[in-house]
């Protein structure tokens, strides 16, 4: 069982998506934007974090970007779970670190399949 941490401003997406990770046996925690998303990374933790991109104060491609240039907690691997469905979305979150990139709405196989595959 893993702790992980989930990050998405949407209420609903929250649920939905914390209730996919519980389903898999996982421990969820959560943050509504990718500030409270960072402090809760340091205090918490997690063996895995669930990013979306599109939220207010720090967006899921600037937090991901400081996660992983954080000596503490840079490895902590972040899968982006978002809208953004391009492409050169997809690329950019590679360069900014993320382990994985799932677009919404996310299905409960394949956000098992690509949390299994990240943490081994």
């Amino acid at each position: 069982m893993a702790k992980i941490l989930v990050v998405d401003d949407s209420p609903t997406q929250l649920t939905n998506l914390v209730k996919m990770v519980e389903n898999q046996g996982h421990e969820a925690i959560t943050a509504s934007n990718g500030l409270e998303g960072i402090e809760q990374a340091r205090a918490q933790k997690p063996d895995l974090i669930l990013m979306d991109v599109v939220m207010p104060e720090l967006n899921g491609f600037q937090a991901t970007r400081k996660i992983n240039k954080d000596a503490e907690l840079g490895g902590i691997p972040v899968i982006l779970v978002t809208t953004k469905d391009q492409e050169t979305d997809k690329v950019w979150g590679e360069r900014q670190g993320a382990a994985g990139y799932i677009v919404k709405p996310a299905q409960e196989p394949e956000l098992a399949a690509m949390i299994k595959r990240v943490l081994g």
